[in-house]
């Protein structure tokens, strides 16, 4: 008889203690982490097989005459990934449709309910709509804050944003992060995991927010610091202290000339279980893409576009350093002359498995092959040697596509 990778699990997570004989408690700790990298592996790979269905309607979508409409966006977009991350939509006490917090009320889409408590609203819009328009996120967000619900999710389907209508700013400052699936599915993964049922019960979320609030404050602190136009004088001293060989108006006038940039790594979603903790990566994020816009849709030029063509092109170099930034650190790699990468003494024949080398290098040998699963074009950096600035790669494919396609060539 066969059973599937879920059931044996649930067999063997129930399963008492005392059917391993005569091993001792430390087999007993080292068959729950076995436990623990099959089940994140299984819903790991559920969740990114159900995005990939999503990406594939999404393509589709956007070659017909006409919109497909709220209606039909809600049962082949959301509700498919609703039902992934662990929230039952057949259950009204966990997944409420039209939700009205009195009777008189306009209705939210979708209401997640924990305990019969609503933690997060889900606003749907059509396929393709703009979510641009402020009156979506404010409306939502403003009708959760009376409700005392936290967390707002607003997606067409395609494009999806996590607002905390809690935070004490601004209503276009709540927005917390935001993804498009068909662009970056890494970063879809890590996002939308953050609203599973099992991270949402634990408050995930919420300690990750804490970590954002406090982070681009202080980002904003030290931008005015450096960027401003008359440098702090306390800054001035700072640096004295550590060249006092240059005087105070020298030093005055150079960090005038600065122009400081801060990034600060964000820590990635986290799972639990009763006895182990697993965190996944960061989300990764487009820092060209200020938060909020309508993401570019790759063409079917840049998707030919290989990294030999890029050094064909003259936009890379044989040995040029690609870096990328993962878990908080800083991980460099070379290009080689043939279009392999070169990381960590071995060659890779591309970027996406160089960066799962990198994935792995941080995990270990046992990280699951859905979490190395890589997007390599949205992973590593290099410095464009046309244009001078350093950017993500998938910037140098999308210029080097531009450039093939008014030349009349294609890669």
């Amino acid at each position: 008889m066969e059973h599937s990778l879920g059931s044996c699990l649930d067999s063997w997570r129930s399963a008492p203690s005392r059917e391993i004989v005569g091993i001792g408690e430390s087999a007993n700790i080292g068959r729950w982490a076995i436990w623990v990298h099959l089940e994140e592996a299984l819903v790991m790979a559920n969740v990114r097989d159900v995005l990939k269905e999503c990406v594939q309607l999404i393509d589709r979508y956007r070659g017909l005459s006409r919109r497909i409409g709220e209606q039909n966006t809600k049962a082949t977009l959301i509700e498919p990934v609703i039902s992934v991350l662990g929230w039952d939509v057949q259950d009204p006490e966990e997944v409420y449709r039209e939700y009205r917090r009195r009777p008189t009320d306009n209705p939210v889409d979708y209401a997640l309910l924990l305990r019969r408590t609503p933690r997060l609203f889900v606003e749907a819009k059509g396929f393709g709509e703009n979510l641009n328009e402020p009156k979506w996120a404010n409306q939502t967000i403003s009708y959760a804050a009376v409700a005392g619900v936290e967390w707002v999710l607003l997606t067409d389907g395609a494009s999806w944003r996590v607002y905390n209508t809690h935070a004490p700013v601004p209503v276009d400052q709540k927005l917390f992060r935001s993804v498009a699936i068909d662009e970056d599915l890494d970063g879809a993964m890590e996002l939308l995991s953050l609203l599973s049922k099992t991270n949402m019960r634990d408050n995930r979320i919420d300690e990750l927010w804490k970590d954002f609030y406090v982070d681009r404050q202080v980002r904003h602190a030290l931008e005015e610091l450096f960027n401003g136009d008359e440098p702090a004088r306390g800054l001035v001293n700072l640096v004295h202290k550590h060249v006092q060989n240059l005087a105070r108006p020298e030093i005055r006038a150079s960090l005038m000339r600065a122009r400081a940039t801060f990034n600060f790594p964000a820590a990635g979603p986290i799972i639990y279980d009763s006895h182990h903790v697993i965190q996944l990566p960061k989300p990764s994020a487009d820092p060209r893409r200020p938060p909020g816009s309508k993401p570019r849709r790759i063409s079917e030029d840049e998707k030919q576009v290989s990294v030999p063509d890029l050094l064909t092109s003259g936009r890379l170099r044989a040995g040029d350093v690609l870096d990328a930034h993962y878990r908080g650190h800083r991980h460099t790699a070379e290009v080689q002359a043939d279009g392999k990468i070169r990381f960590a003494g071995s060659s890779y024949s591309s970027l996406s498995s160089a960066g799962g080398a990198v994935k792995e290098a941080v995990l270990g040998p046992d990280t699951p092959r859905s979490v190395k699963s890589t997007d390599g074009w949205g992973f590593w950096w290099a410095t464009d040697v046309i244009n001078g600035d350093h950017v993500i790669l998938r910037e140098i494919r999308h210029r080097l596509a531009q450039q093939s396609h008014r030349a009349g060539d294609r890669y």
